[in-house]
């Protein structure tokens, strides 16, 4: 497995478990949010792509400009599942989409996914289960809806991820940001207009270092180790971001560290160090057409 490749998920991963800290001291609508967390990047890569004089619209840019927009539904499902239902059933539900991913990637993109590798997928998957496990799993009619909504992102963002590396060879990593955010900014824009409350200096301020945190940087590692790994597999990695938010919760936001958490902890760290050895005589085979 490529190393560098493997520590920028991880790293990309671990910055994307910061996300409840700059939320949390947001009070703006989730639409105000997510104009800014994509404006900001589309702003930023597309005056960079200019002084490259890097064309917007090159290559198959109709696949890039497709994940675009599906990206922006991905943005409200995932809203929406947090709005109604509880956190427990957002993060087990929406936390599928390594598995979507893997199930896509063998057929779209052919990749060779080992029994070793489903099974460590599927230990990851139990870890974050054991993580809520305290939390009750319910099936009201907004917990319906809200666990839909988690599926649907579940599903729509593991699309992305599969396109985004069907083209990962053809495009530079800041490309990839750019298309990423691209549509959202110009789809999210009417509501920052019409949104009560208005967002404040200091919301821009929290959300525009998340939006450059996150939606820049992080994802900069994050598709770095696209490109080069199987599709599956950085999936599987990012799990990791479950450990990092854990740790937020628990030394910034001050939430307690429960027996729960550090079992189902381990359970996905250990998937992730064990992913990253290979099988005993067995070569990893990857087709990316």
């Amino acid at each position: 497995m490529n190393q560098k490749a493997f520590v920028a998920v991880i790293v990309g991963a671990l910055m994307a478990g910061s996300s409840g800290v700059f939320i949390k001291y947001l009070d703006i609508p989730a639409t105000s949010i997510s104009f800014i967390r994509t404006a900001i990047p589309t702003l930023i890569l597309g005056l960079w792509m200019m002084w490259k004089s890097i064309p917007f619209f090159r290559g198959n840019y109709r696949v890039m400009l497709s994940a675009s927009i599906l990206n922006s539904v991905r943005m409200y499902l995932f809203f929406t599942a947090y709005i109604y239902t509880s956190i427990g059933n957002a993060v087990i539900i929406s936390y599928t989409w390594p598995i979507f991913v893997t199930i896509l990637s063998v057929i779209f993109l052919k990749e060779v996914v080992s029994k070793r590798e489903i099974m460590l997928l599927v230990m990851a998957f139990v870890g974050i289960i054991i993580v809520y496990a305290n939390k009750p799993l319910t099936f009201e009619n907004r917990d319906f809806i809200g666990m839909t909504a988690a599926l649907g992102m579940a599903a729509v963002y593991a699309t992305t991820v599969i396109l985004f590396k069907k083209e990962s060879q053809n495009y530079s990593r800041w490309e990839l940001i750019f298309y990423q955010n691209f549509a959202s900014a110009f789809i999210f824009l009417p509501f920052i207009l019409i949104n009560q409350p208005l967002p404040t200096s200091f919301d821009i301020t929290i959300a525009g270092s998340h939006a450059i945190f996150l939606g820049i940087i992080g994802f900069s590692f994050f598709f770095y180790g696209l490109r080069r790994l199987k599709a599956s597999t950085a999936s599987m990695i990012a799990y990791i971001e479950i450990i990092s938010a854990l740790c937020f919760s628990v030394f910034w936001m001050k939430e307690e560290l429960t027996a729960n958490m550090i079992a189902g902890g381990v359970l996905i760290v250990i998937s992730t160090m064990l992913l990253r050895k290979k099988e005993p005589n067995k070569e990893v085979s990857i087709t990316a057409d």
